[in-house]
């Protein structure tokens, strides 16, 4: 996708407010797309500032104000919230390919190296003698998925009922030993302080810590039946018409369905939506059944019922 032709620009920023686990994805995107843009617009540089945090607590801050041009965030229900207060439009997730969402994830399970503890499905994580990492779902996107991945495991067992799904999940949070804000946080919590058997992360967390962080600390277990993350992408209408943005972000978010956006995701463990692109990294990404959200009712049902204030999560719950 070649980057849309704009009249003359002056020295431009832009602002992502992004979710915990993009870090390094979006410093190599930036960089990337800075220096396209400056190769199609000579004399017009591109600055971009990347916010990092757990997916609902930027989309709060966002609503309270901080001045994003472009939001990618680790769940959809986290932009319709800002669509709803009148940042952008109601339709926004039909205006890019693939629902607004240029790469995909899904969960997975980090232990320590050599697996001690067996772990290998859903059963395991309630053992006796299995702590559990995994971040707060009220803040953060990739806990929301983490949640909704057991949740679905459980209803789709044999019997499986919601009663029965609360029950599993009520028994998972009892061996939680701390709720960090944010992916990155539990992330750091497990590899770095040494906290609990198990993380519950994104693929692409899980993939950067044993290839990158610790190739001879950690592995991954990939369940054999785990819920498809599927993390979007906006511009921010209100923002980008105040700043004069509005054609470099949305070349930005169209950037990132391009091919040189694709393979920049697949780097960094990201699952490309592009087929093709995705078929050359085919060595890295793990085959398992999954679920999506919309089999579970949606985001806005599964937000009210399991992560609204008094909600399931509130019940089953207990510091």
């Amino acid at each position: 996708m070649a980057l849309r032709p704009v009249r003359a620009w002056a020295a431009t920023g832009l602002l992502n407010v992004s979710y915990d686990p993009t870090r390094e994805l979006y410093q190599d995107i930036d960089r990337s797309f800075s220096a396209a843009w400056a190769r199609q617009h000579v004399g017009a540089p591109v600055q971009i500032r990347t916010s990092h945090g757990g997916s609902g607590a930027q989309a709060r801050s966002v609503l309270e104000g901080a001045p994003a041009d472009i939001v990618t965030l680790g769940l959809a229900y986290d932009i319709d919230i800002l669509a709803q207060n009148g940042l952008l439009a109601p339709d926004w997730q039909k205006r890019l390919p693939h629902n607004s969402t240029p790469f995909t994830s899904t969960i997975v399970f980090l232990v320590r190296k050599g697996n001690p503890k067996n772990i290998h499905d859903w059963p395991d994580l309630i053992r006796d003698d299995v702590q559990v990492i995994t971040p707060n779902p009220k803040t953060s996107g990739g806990a929301r998925w983490n949640y909704l991945a057991a949740w679905g495991w459980a209803l789709r067992q044999p019997g499986g009922t919601p009663d029965k799904a609360r029950d599993y999940l009520k028994t998972l949070f009892a061996h939680v030993p701390v709720l960090d804000t944010g992916a990155r946080g539990a992330t750091n919590s497990f590899v770095q302080r040494g906290l609990g058997d198990v993380l519950l992360a994104w693929e692409d967390e899980a993939l950067l810590a044993t290839r990158d962080i610790g190739p001879d600390k950690f592995d991954i277990v990939v369940p054999p039946l785990t819920i498809l993350a599927e993390p979007p992408v906006a511009v921010v209408d209100r923002n980008v018409k105040a700043h004069g943005t509005a054609e470099i972000a949305q070349a930005y978010v169209e950037y990132l369905f391009s091919e040189e956006g694709q393979k920049i995701g697949g780097k960094h463990y990201f699952r490309p939506v592009n087929p093709t692109i995705l078929a050359a990294f085919h060595d890295r990404f793990a085959t398992t059944d999954t679920f999506d959200i919309a089999s579970l009712g949606g985001w806005g049902t599964v937000q009210k019922q399991h992560f609204a204030d008094g909600g399931i999560f509130d019940s089953i719950y207990t510091k």
